[in-house]
């Protein structure tokens, strides 16, 4: 039992007291507030991240890097009153921080995945971005 309890001690010393972390990760300013945008208007009830979320709206994982949709029909889109998509009222500054929001997320990975190549012994690998 000692064993086990000095193992997970130093386990759990080396993994939390490591200062690896990447800035990839970290946020802008512009990007919280649109993150704060994005809460304040409940817009993971329509829309997922990672498949995570509700399903009236589209997945929007990847959309800042969706060749079809520039940073202007993004704009278009935040204002909303299309189908089913509410109309909001958001300012050009607001925009830009729910653009740069959905920005930060797109640069965390793929949804879905679609490049996954299997080992003979079942491990996958996968093609992060």
């Amino acid at each position: 039992m000692v064993s086990l309890v000095t193992i997970v001690t130093i386990y759990n010393i080396v993994i939390y007291t490591q200062s690896s972390m990447s800035t990839d990760s970290v946020m802008s300013a512009t990007a919280i507030e649109g993150e704060r945008l994005w809460q304040k208007n409940n817009c993971v009830s329509c829309h997922q991240f990672y498949g995570l979320g509700g399903y009236l709206g589209p997945d929007l994982t990847n959309v800042t890097s969706d060749s079809m949709k520039n940073e202007a029909y993004l704009h278009m889109m935040f204002s909303g009153g299309m189908g089913a998509m509410p109309e909001f009222d958001f300012t050009d500054e607001e925009k830009k921080q729910l653009y740069e929001f959905l920005s930060h997320v797109d640069r965390t990975g793929y949804y879905p995945i679609r490049d996954v190549h299997f080992s003979k012994w079942g491990w996958g690998n996968l093609n992060y971005k």
